[in-house]
């Protein structure tokens, strides 16, 4: 008996989309997908449709994955908001430290994509915009508890803060993508907390 469509899609997905992290967009090729996902050419074609489905499924994918390990971290009111931000921070440099090659890490797949795609790409761009808003509205709601309960001491606006935020994330990534050491992420996230508290 074959074995069911779905999982092989699940799996399939799961490769195209570290094949997409690891390389981008353009240069990965149909070739690297067949390879990553041992599927043929025209398995993938009858299954996806397209390079470009593909990508989309398996950004989709990833923005789910990682959106629901960050709102876990934001939304646990057990904690004090700026506990929340810093485990986030903490969870981000982790996370680049799990993703290397040659030394380097490999980034964010929706930084990556934003860089590469964001301008020239409608359809990858309103799911960037999507993915944006929703981690916008997490940190916004942390960081005006944090400023009701006096943990967050900026003065600033609660959604100038999260674009802050999600801005010193981004550029974490790519420093991490450069070649930064764990010492110097943690230095760049000290700041930002410094920025959020005062101290």
């Amino acid at each position: 008996m074959a074995r069911p469509r779905s999982f092989d899609e699940e799996r399939a997905l799961d490769a195209a989309m570290h094949a997409f992290w690891a390389n981008g967009y353009e240069a990965t090729s149909t070739q690297d997908l067949c390879e990553a996902t041992g599927l043929g050419r025209s398995s993938i074609y009858n299954t996806f449709t397209s390079k470009h489905d593909l990508f989309r499924r398996a950004l989709t994918r990833y923005m789910d994955g990682m959106n629901a390990g960050q709102l876990q971290i934001l939304e646990d009111v057990e904690r004090p908001a700026a506990e929340r931000v810093r485990a986030l921070f903490d969870r981000v440099i982790e996370g680049e430290f799990q993703q290397r090659r040659d030394g380097h890490s490999i980034g964010c797949l929706t930084v990556n994509t934003t860089v590469e795609l964001a301008g020239r790409d409608p359809e990858a761009a309103a799911l960037l915009e999507r993915d944006l808003a929703a981690r916008l509205a997490a940190l916004g709601a942390t960081i005006r508890a944090g400023q009701r309960e006096g943990d967050i001491t900026s003065g600033r606006d609660a959604d100038t803060l999260a674009r802050y935020i999600n801005a010193v994330i981004g550029g974490m990534r790519v420093s991490a993508q450069g070649g930064a050491d764990r010492a110097t992420l943690q230095a760049i996230a000290d700041t930002a907390m410094d920025a959020l508290t005062g101290f």
